[in-house]
């Protein structure tokens, strides 16, 4: 079965263990997701069944949107309820204060990802040194936060959603909040809403043609010689300039590169049913 949709994690489950159950209950082998939730998280995932797991490193999945939830007062290591440790009793805000907070992380961001994240320090993750009681030494990153909005505040609780760059830490953007108000925070619950425009819709079937966000290109000659992998001629093309295309009749699919007037295939003859 060949076949991409986007899925909804519960909490919980870790992402493979979702995609466990996503395998009995439909009875395939190969499958795969894109865009790893941990289990603390809830929310879309981009799941493919058989072949379509091909696309997944041209699907374009950027912004992300997420909605949270900060407890103001909670410290943790983890910066999530997984290891919160004598929460602090803390006086209100001012919501017009705590919005404040929110607005301010708009724009972009240099900072540094959580101890607990699946970044690698000398081929390790960091998240597996920061269990084993390690020092964990982490770079800076840069995010972009595109909107960053209060959602409800229920003292001591913030909900919030911001939409984002790839690769961005909402944890990292919880933590910011907390420090602009003056405390500790970890938060209580994180939902995925979209990555791009993919978003849940009852496990719906999508098209990898409409999936992935490649311009189309034409080949002139006969397309047998594509699904074959012989060489493409840069002038049997309707576009010449550098970049990267999807080139497909109604059975197969393939991504070529166009480089140095040179074009070589990416993904080829990928079924398309």
């Amino acid at each position: 079965m060949n076949k991409i949709f986007v899925a909804y994690k519960p909490t919980g489950l870790s992402s493979n263990q979702f995609l466990g159950r996503l395998k009995r209950k439909y009875n395939v082998k190969k499958a795969g997701y894109s865009g790893t939730l941990d289990p603390f998280a809830k929310g879309c995932l981009i799941v493919a069944f058989g072949s379509f797991t091909r696309f997944f490193r041209f699907l374009d999945k950027s912004p992300k949107s997420y909605r949270a939830t900060l407890w103001l007062g909670a410290s943790s290591d983890t910066l999530d309820i997984e290891h919160v440790t004598d929460p602090k009793i803390i006086d209100s805000f001012e919501e017009e204060q705590v919005a404040a907070a929110i607005a301010a992380l708009e724009g972009e961001l240099e900072y540094y990802p959580p101890d607990y994240s699946a970044k690698k320090v000398d081929g390790i993750r960091a998240y597996d040194l920061a269990r084993a009681g390690k020092e964990v030494t982490l770079k800076k990153i840069k995010s972009t936060i595109f909107e960053a909005k209060l959602l409800h505040y229920c003292h001591p609780f913030v909900t919030f959603e911001a939409t984002v760059s790839e690769g961005t830490y909402i944890r990292s953007l919880a933590k910011m909040i907390a420090e602009k108000l003056g405390t500790d925070g970890s938060l209580s619950a994180l939902e995925r809403l979209r990555e791009g425009s993919f978003c849940y819709n009852n496990e719906t079937p999508i098209s990898p043609l409409d999936a992935l966000a490649l311009e189309r290109i034409v080949f002139s000659g006969d397309l047998n010689d594509i699904w074959l992998g012989k060489k493409i001629a840069i002038e049997q093309l309707s576009n010449k300039k550098e970049g990267i295309y999807l080139l497909h009749d109604e059975q197969f699919a393939s991504v070529v590169q166009i480089q140095d007037e040179t074009v070589t295939y990416l993904l080829n003859k990928v079924p398309l049913c």
